[in-house]
């Protein structure tokens, strides 16, 4: 299954927060449930960057994958860049695509 296929499984099985401030509000719950965070291969240096910041303070793995905001927003219906991922399976299956590429 391929990056974008597995994105919209994580989408459709309601396992998948998208956008920056949606992902950084669930990082800061005590016990979040996220098992690791995406961004899009084209975010702005600032996003990533933040990104990492709070991927770091969290303890939460950060990939950069090799899709596009507006790729990504084929299989979302949404444009964004920030992804979390609240299954440990499906977040393995995602950085095991990023992994073979």
């Amino acid at each position: 299954m391929n990056f974008l296929s597995t994105l919209g499984l994580c989408r459709k099985s309601g396992r998948l927060i998208h956008g920056f401030d949606p992902v950084c509000d669930e990082l800061k719950k005590p016990g979040n449930k996220i098992a690791g965070v995406i961004l899009a291969k084209d975010v702005s240096e600032k996003t990533g960057k933040e990104m990492r910041f709070f991927c770091e303070k969290y303890k939460v793995k950060l990939i950069v994958c090799d899709s596009t905001m507006d790729e990504i927003k084929g299989v979302l219906a949404k444009r964004t860049g920030v992804l979390a991922v609240l299954d440990e399976g499906l977040f393995g299956s995602l950085s095991g695509e990023r992994k073979r590429k």
